[in-house]
């Protein structure tokens, strides 16, 4: 899922400081391109941890509503775009287990041959679905 999320900026006293109000989070960031690109991880890093929990993800407010809030009127606001697919799939690098079947004479090969089914398989799929490695 593609979505564009609002930001509040202001500046701090050595780092540009983020809120984004619908996931009420913080983060900051060295300079203004440095805190937008912490915003969208911490919004990545929010939204597949509510996936993972079955949580609804939160619709992105209106930019208009946000720029109409009183608290807001001296900071900067801005959008940010973040692909939660895209962002699950260069950061999640858990793991999983699988149980795979094959040929006890192909199982018997790749253990003489000393090679890694699971990184085989996993190149193979990545292949297969047109992954990019990262």
């Amino acid at each position: 899922m593609k979505a564009v999320y609002p930001i509040v900026m202001s500046k701090g006293e050595s780092h540009i400081v983020v809120y984004v109000p619908d996931f009420d989070i913080n983060t900051q960031g060295e300079n203004y391109a440095d805190a937008m690109e912490m915003a969208r991880d911490a919004i990545g890093l929010m939204g597949i941890d509510m996936e993972d929990d079955k949580a609804a993800i939160p619709s992105p407010s209106e930019l208009d509503a946000i720029r109409q809030e009183p608290d807001y009127a001296d900071k900067t606001i801005t959008l940010v775009d973040v692909d939660f697919a895209e962002y699950r799939r260069k950061n999640d690098m858990r793991a999983v287990r699988r149980n795979v079947s094959l040929p006890s004479w192909l199982d018997a090969a790749a253990k003489e041959a000393d090679i890694n089914v699971s990184a085989v398989l996993a190149r193979a799929l990545k292949q297969e679905l047109r992954i990019a490695e990262p």
